[in-house]
């Protein structure tokens, strides 16, 4: 890992409330990290104002999604993967994507597949199925396809199922959740939105497993303190 200047005693993130999967997989990493009080978090309100899309988010990030993550000399990285990237090599502690170029190339391998082939699925089929965010940004409907989506969704969280039945907790089989893991725990959370109405771990016996030793994590909990998941068995918890 290259040597690089330490970061500043806070960043400036950009980002949203713990329904949305995406900016939820950066507050869990952050959490998981240890690095939640060194990071001055701003979140918007996305639906139905779209506040992300509006033009001072978007002088800082053209694509209006969240998170966006401001550096000390005022550049921005965005798109979850690569700020949980910048965040994992900057700060000390556990490397959460990996500690060997084979966990990280593990890590990445099955964060690709269950961003792509699960959780990018769910949240297509959210979008084009009904007007989840409103009329200010749900543009498109396409039944169709949103029906494929989810079928997609269920295939491919079988054969990751199918991975976790050997009695591995994790992913890649260690002792500690990777981002991979995190990347699923918000596919199965997205999942029991009460509109998407696929909860996978209601439909996959190692999946609940799974999802219930997330739920026994302090970090867990912590990222989605604010109650606002959409899923009551989070937000309704004592």
């Amino acid at each position: 890992m290259m040597s690089q200047s330490p970061p500043p005693t806070k960043l400036r993130l950009f980002t949203s409330p713990s329904a949305f999967p995406n900016p939820q997989r950066l507050r869990i990493f952050v959490q998981e990290k240890g690095i939640a009080d060194r990071l001055d978090e701003q979140v918007y309100n996305m639906a139905p104002v779209g506040e992300q899309r509006q033009w001072k988010h978007l002088k800082m990030n053209p694509w209006g999604e969240t998170p966006t993550l401001e550096l000390s000399d005022g550049s921005f990285i965005s798109e979850t993967a690569a700020v949980v990237r910048y965040l994992d090599q900057s700060f000390p502690g556990r490397q959460i994507m990996g500690e060997t170029a084979e966990e990280q190339g593990l890590d990445a391998m099955w964060d690709n597949r269950i961003w792509v082939h699960i959780l990018y699925r769910i949240t297509t089929a959210f979008h084009v199925l009904h007007q989840g965010l409103g009329p200010k940004l749900e543009l498109t409907s396409n039944p169709t396809w949103g029906e494929h989506c989810r079928k997609e969704a269920l295939a491919h969280t079988a054969l990751v199922d199918r991975h976790l039945a050997d009695g591995r907790d994790w992913l890649l089989g260690g002792a500690e959740p990777t981002f991979a893991d995190i990347t699923l725990a918000t596919a199965i959370a997205f999942s029991k939105f009460e509109v998407n109405a696929m909860p996978l771990d209601e439909r996959y016996e190692h999946i609940e497993a799974f999802w219930q030793r997330w739920q026994r994590r302090p970090t867990f909990l912590a990222a989605y303190a604010d109650r606002s998941s959409g899923v009551p068995e989070l937000d309704n918890r004592p």
